[in-house]
């Protein structure tokens, strides 16, 4: 097994936190060491009769585990154990589904929950065997033509998945035009990413004066919120709170959620927020940025956000793209503001334009998309102090007085 995929006494905590969220209570909790899984019941027989024995002395009514399993494994294990069994991709998923509120997230959810389900059906339908004209023992009633109870429901998640695909492609493409107005308009956008429960929804809440739930427990925000926020005078910015990543995040779940957080391959900046009060804190970072580059985003400019910095007592990180905050307290506010702002003015450059009056239309633009300083009117046109980025100084570059092209060393 992978070591990624092992469990540990963090990954079982984690996975203790996730049942509380889902709505229940964990009595007990196993750990067991062996080279590979077992193929049939993934623990082995002797894990199996031990478990049956403390779910019995317990009165557990469902077994959860920290590893993904397969079809044939849930159904062997729900079996022996005769109560419900479910996977950390399964737990994920049914918290999710508790979570979602807005169309696109419950859209989302749905398709990932019948990619989840379709290869589990066998087990849902052991009282039936498939029908076939030839050889094979079938239940007296059961033979013949026609398609199985199996069959049929396969056949309809399939469908399922289609229509949701279309649905969410629907989605993508609002999501697009919703793009297109945001870049025409030129508000740079910053994408919060980060471990679940890093303290995203806090930080955006600090810096924006809002008022989105923001609860000590996993996976509290799940549907995308975006939010304007005032950089500077003339400069403001859309912040976009983004669902938490997990270790060992379903695969299937991942591609549901690619209409929202595609978004990220789109940012200007991506604020990765991290836990630093969290002992765990450098394996979570990671798991967000392999997920970062699973998503194709690995190449947007991103500035590590350390929260929690008052809960901490060591040293704090520092570095040239490093901030340490605290969400709660608005501590570093402040310094985080000043990077943002140095990031997105990098290429930007201070010019006077003067623009002749038949060309007043450019300084709406100016005044829009740029941030103006000064504007006089003058006998000869407009002229006006703004600072630049690359893209309109390429567009209104004619109107700088004494205007020249740069040249390369060897051009001189």
């Amino acid at each position: 097994m992978d070591r990624a995929e092992r469990s540990s006494d963090i990954s079982m905590e984690e996975l203790a936190a996730l049942v509380e969220t889902a709505g229940g209570e964990v009595i007990v909790t196993m750990i067991q060491n062996r080279p590979s899984p077992d193929p049939r019941s993934f623990i082995g027989d002797g894990k199996v009769a031990e478990m049956k024995a403390l779910i019995a002395q317990n009165d557990c009514d469902l077994a959860v585990f920290d590893n993904e399993l397969s079809p044939s494994q849930m159904r062997v294990l729900s079996e022996d154990l005769g109560i419900k069994v479910l996977d950390r991709s399964g737990l994920i998923l049914d918290i999710f589904a508790q979570r979602a509120r807005t169309r696109e997230g419950k859209l989302q959810v749905e398709l990932a929950q019948y990619q989840y389900l379709l290869p589990r059906l066998t087990g849902m339908w052991t009282h039936l065997v498939r029908q076939t004209a030839s050889g094979g023992s079938s239940p007296i009633g059961t033979r013949g033509p026609g398609e199985t109870q199996l069959e049929t429901d396969r056949r309809h998640i399939r469908r399922k998945i289609q229509a949701l695909q279309a649905s969410l492609a629907e989605v993508r493409k609002q999501r697009s035009t919703q793009r297109s107005l945001r870049l025409k308009n030129r508000l740079p956008l910053v994408a919060l990413i980060g471990y679940t429960n890093a303290g995203k929804s806090t930080l955006l809440n600090t810096l924006t004066f809002s008022t989105i739930p923001a609860n000590d427990r996993l996976f509290d925000t799940l549907d995308p919120t975006t939010r304007r926020f005032p950089l500077a005078p003339g400069q403001e910015i859309l912040l976009s709170d983004t669902v938490g990543f997990i270790r060992k995040l379903p695969t299937h779940l991942v591609e549901a959620f690619k209409a929202t957080l595609e978004e990220l391959q789109y940012a200007d900046i991506l604020l990765h927020v991290i836990d630093l009060s969290n002992p765990d804190w450098e394996e979570q970072a990671a798991v967000v940025d392999s997920l970062v580059q699973q998503l194709g985003a690995q190449q947007t400019p991103c500035l590590r956000v350390f929260n929690k910095c008052d809960l901490y007592s060591g040293i704090l990180p520092h570095g040239e793209d490093v901030v340490c905050i605290s969400a709660r307290t608005g501590e570093g506010a402040d310094v985080l503001t000043a990077h943002l702002i140095a990031m997105l003015s990098e290429g930007v450059c201070e010019k006077e334009l003067l623009l002749p009056y038949s060309e007043g239309g450019v300084l709406d633009i100016l005044l829009r998309e740029a941030q103006v300083f000064s504007t006089e009117y003058k006998e000869s046109g407009i002229l006006v102090r703004a600072a630049l980025t690359p893209e309109l100084l390429g567009r209104y570059k004619a109107f700088i007085p004494g205007w020249k092209e740069p040249r390369e060393d060897w051009e001189k």
